[in-house]
Formats: C-alpha cells, sequence, structure tokens
C-alpha cells in the first residue's frame, strides 16, 4: 500500500481536499486504483448533527455515513464509492478506545493519546486501506497544522512514517502564498507553516502553493531554497475558473511524474476522460437560468453537490446553468418578489431541516406548478410539492407535516414509523442507499431507463401513505416506491415536474450525470430554446 498524506498550514479553507482528490484522480488515470480516508479532528462521531452554516453540507454515503463535503469530492474525482470507515473524527477514535477500555481490551494498563489513541488511529487507517483493494490511499488530515485538535492525528502519520518503507508514504503539504500591497508574492508563512510541521517531526515531499496567481519562478526556487524541497516538487496550485481544472494543472506542472517516482510506480495506462470531459465543460454553449430556493443560501457550500450535479448534467446537455440563490424567507418578507421566479428557465427545492422558511418554499413549488416552470424537489422539496399539491389542488385546506404543525387536519407528510421514540439525534435517520421500483410509463421510468433505481437518502419524515390514493386521484402520480414508502412525486400535465424524497445529487458524477439533474437541465435547455 502507497500512502499520500495530505497536511494543510497558514489557513484553513485552502482546498486540501480538491487538492487531494486532484492528485487522486491523476494516479488513477495512470492506472492505479485509489482511495481516500478524510480526518476531521472534531469532537462529533460524524457531520450528522452539524449545521451546513457551519460546515456545509452534509454528504450521505451508500452505507448511510454522514460525512464532511470533502468525501463527496473524493467520490466525484475518482468515481468511487466510500463508507462511513473512511471518514476518521476524534469522536469516533475516542469512542472506541473508551469502549475497548470498558471491556478490559487494555489488560489493566493507563490508557494515554501516546501508544493507544495513535494506535487506534494507524489501525484504522490500514484497515480501511486494505480493505478498499487500492494501490494508492489518500489521506486528508482536517485542519491546520499547529491546531491542537490535529495533534494525535499528526503523531500517528509520523510513526506511520516510521514505521512504512521510504518508497511507500509521501507528505504533500497545502500552504498559502499571498500577494502583498505591492503584488509581490510572499513565502514567509509556507516557511512558518512548514517550520510549523518540523516541530512535530514531519517534513513535506511536496509543498502545493495556493495563490491567486502562477508562482513566479523565483517564488518557486525560494520555496525550495527555505522549504528544503526539491524545485520540482513545489507546485503552483493558482486560481482555476473551475475546480475540474485543478488536476489537469498540476497535471501539467509534472506532480504526478514527480510523486510515482518518489513512490516507485509505474504508469499502467493513460486515461484521457477526464481531460475530455473538462473540454466539453467548457465548450458548452448557451445558458439556462435557474433559482434555487432554499435557506442556506449564504453559503453556497450547503448544497455543493447539488451545485456539482447540475455542473454534470450541463456537460451532457452542452449548455451552462446560470444559478441564483434565493432564499425562501424573502417571499415571507415581500409576497409580491414570488414574481420575480418568471424570469428563470427552473426552479429548485432542496432538501433542509426545520420549520423556517418553509412556506416560502411552499410558495415557489406553487409558482413553478402553476406557470409550469421545469420543477426539481429534492428530499424535503418532495414533501412540500406534496403539502402544496394537497391544499391548492386535492381540497385539503391546511394541509401539513406533522413536523411543522401537529394539529394539522392532514398530515400528508408525516414521521416515519421506525423514528417514534428516537432520543439520539445523531445516525438515526433513514440513511444511505434504498431501492425503489418505478412505475411503466411514468416519467421516472423515462428519465433513468429501467423500473428499479437505488439512491441514498436522508430523512425522518414521509409521504404519509392514508393520503397517497387522493392526491393521485387529483392528478399526482408517486411513480416510484419502495414497498409502501414514496419515493418519488410527479405531475404528468406539466412540462416537467419531478421530486425525489432521496437525494440523487449524491451519485452523481463527472461524465456521468444523476438522470433527474439530466433530464431537469434538458427541459430547462428547452423551455429557453
Amino acid at each position: 500500500m502507497k500512502y499520500i498524506i495530505i497536511t494543510g498550514g497558514v489557513m484553513s479553507g485552502l482546498g486540501k481536499g480538491i487538492t487531494a482528490a486532484s492528485v487522486g484522480r491523476n494516479l488513477k488515470n495512470k492506472g492505479h486504483k485509489v482511495t481516500a480516508i478524510k480526518i476531521d479532528p472534531y469532537i462529533n462521531i460524524d457531520a450528522g448533527t452539524m449545521s451546513p452554516f457551519q460546515h456545509g453540507e452534509v454528504y450521505v454515503l451508500k452505507d448511510g455515513g454522514e460525512v464532511d463535503l470533502d468525501l463527496g469530492n473524493y467520490e466525484r474525482y475518482l468515481d468511487t464509492e466510500l463508507t462511513w470507515d473512511h471518514n476518521l473524527t476524534t469522536g469516533k477514535i475516542y469512542q472506541s478506545v473508551i469502549e475497548k477500555e470498558r471491556r478490559g481490551e487494555y489488560l489493566g494498563k493507563t490508557v494515554q493519546i501516546i501508544p493507544h489513541i495513535t494506535n487506534e488511529i494507524k489501525d484504522r487507517i490500514r484497515r480501511v486501506a486494505a480493505k478498499s483493494g487500492a494501490d494508492i490511499c489518500l489521506i486528508e488530515v482536517g485542519g491546520t497544522v499547529g491546531d491542537i485538535e490535529s495533534m494525535p492525528f499528526l503523531e500517528a502519520v509520523r510513526q506511520m512514517h516510521r514505521e512504512e518503507a521510504e518508497e511507500d508514504i509521501i507528505f504533500l503539504h497545502v500552504t498559502l502564498v499571498p500577494i502583498d500591497a505591492q503584488g509581490d508574492q510572499k513565502t514567509k508563512p509556507t516557511q512558518h507553516s512548514v517550520k510549523d510541521l518540523r516541530q512535530l517531526g514531519l517534513s513535506p515531499d511536496v509543498i502545493v502553493a495556493r495563490c491567486k496567481n502562477p508562482l513566479h519562478e523565483s517564488t518557486r526556487a525560494k520555496v525550495s531554497l527555505f522549504c528544503d524541497v526539491p524545485k520540482e516538487a513545489v507546485v503552483s496550485a493558482h486560481d482555476s475558473n473551475d475546480i475540474y481544472d485543478v488536476p489537469l494543472l498540476l497535471e501539467e506542472q509534472g506532480l504526478t511524474g514527480y510523486m510515482m517516482q518518489r513512490l516507485d510506480l509505474v504508469a499502467k495506462q493513460q486515461d484521457h476522460a477526464w481531460e475530455d470531459m473538462v473540454k466539453r465543460m467548457n465548450a458548452g454553449t448557451g445558458d439556462v437560468r435557474l433559482a434555487i430556493v432554499g435557506k442556506y443560501t449564504n453559503l453556497e457550500d450547503s448544497y455543493l453537490s447539488i451545485r456539482e450535479s447540475l455542473k454534470h448534467a450541463a456537460i451532457e446537455v452542452g449548455c451552462k446553468v446560470r444559478t441564483d440563490w434565493v432564499s425562501s424567507e424573502s417571499f415571507d418578507e415581500d409576497p409580491a418578489a414570488i414574481n420575480t421566479l418568471q424570469e428563470y428557465d427552473g426552479v429548485l427545492v432542496p432538501g433542509g431541516f426545520g420549520e423556517r422558511g418553509v412556506e416560502g418554499k411552499i410558495q415557489a413549488v406553487k409558482f413553478a406548478r402553476e406557470n409550469d416552470i421545469p420543477f426539481l424537489g429534492l428530499c424535503l422539496g418532495m414533501q412540500l410539492c406534496v403539502i402544496e399539491f394537497a391544499r391548492n389542488v386535492a381540497d385539503m385546506e391546511n394541509a401539513n407535516s406533522s413536523e411543522f404543525d401537529e394539529n394539522t387536519p392532514y398530515p400528508v407528510i408525516d414521521l416515519l414509523p421506525e423514528q417514534e421514540n428516537i432520543v439520539n439525534m445523531g445516525a438515526t435517520m433513514r440513511l444511505g442507499d434504498y431501492e425503489a421500483i418505478l412505475k411503466k410509463g411514468s416519467l421516472a421510468e423515462k428519465i433513468y431507463g429501467t423500473d428499479t433505481i437505488v439512491e441514498r437518502h436522508r430523512h425522518r419524515y414521509e409521504v404519509n401513505p392514508n393520503f397517497v390514493d387522493r392526491l393521485e386521484e387529483k392528478g399526482m402520480v408517486f411513480s416510484g416506491k419502495n414497498r409502501n414508502r414514496m419515493e418519488i412525486a410527479e405531475i404528468p400535465s406539466h412540462s416537467f415536474f419531478f421530486a425525489s424524497q432521496f437525494h440523487p445529487e449524491f451519485r452523481s458524477r463527472p461524465g456521468r450525470p444523476s438522470p433527474p439533474f439530466r433530464a431537469f437541465v434538458e427541459a430547462m435547455f428547452k423551455k429557453n430554446n
């Protein structure tokens, strides 16, 4: 097994995840099987209870793991499926060690960070890497070097460096090269960051410098000299037009070849699929305008997978999707603002939790339905479609979800039976892959081209089966079902109205877009042209 450890310095948010995913993609292009592990130093067991405002979207894996959004980037770039084991958190590691101590597995020893916590970290990394069947394992250490939270993880990978053969492990450090008021690239933050790393017993083999403009040769030479890294191992990661350009940017500078030489690897093939995909992305002509109506619109990372899925679909359709993030609360504050949706080629209502902004989303659903604007609803977006249809078409006045109104006369959305009496909030929703059977002749079957699908879920509430017949009598069709659970809702009389209880965005890939997203973008493109 070859290990590539990715650390970050100076500040957070530099793009370690995109860098790691891009390195992995380039190695995959050479014929190697690559897997990835994300280390998150927070004490949470997983990302499931964290607000999107603080941490961006919660990404859901096939086994129901609720994880950091970087694992979504790994899945998209590597075109793979990961599991909850590929995400290590401080909470998960300490929980495991404490449980072992309670069971007496340490034979009366004093349990300490070294060696017990660090051994647990190393054991998990090696076990996940081996189980994946990969040749290469990427390990992204979240946070910034110097953070107290990251110390046990950095100590664990330091020990791994001593325990693994020299040609089997490499350290890549992502750092910042800012520009001063005179426009000069400054290397001092990088020097200090590498100094902090060395104080922990680690030395970078590669430095990826995040900068606004391409790294000057003089700057590259200075980083090489002061950080004791070969000049060819100092790589410029300057701002790109799109994150999918980053693998090509790193490849152009010879990083893949350098790392393969350092890891004693040889190329087995040369796959140009990613390069071809980027060319198609840049060649797209024609625009469509989309309004995404949600409540986390101040932080676009809250809907990262949706944004990427729209991009994947646009590449295949051959157009560009121009997205406006519209706060659903703006419709509550100014009812006339709903009319601005007429300017768009499509409306998308994503998932979310809590009552805030719900009525504004329902207004958006109603406007799209009544004005025949292509519509896509996801998770809560589907539930709100059902509420809107029940209220305004099926004559169920004040219909609602029991989540928002316990006394509604028509609880068309209700708590999943297995969610009753749940106490712990983390990892207790209906999560991960579930199968759905599609109705013959439906829009869903046409979109997917099959009658059975598997998609990822994350919800506690569902369409109340007691109201399904009444809703379908009025023209709504539940075209995807898992036993008695409604998975897809559509309105055949509408040009394109599709809503899913699941999250199709989690399985979308560059070059292989999610079928609902592709069909949605095609519908918008058709409307605009």
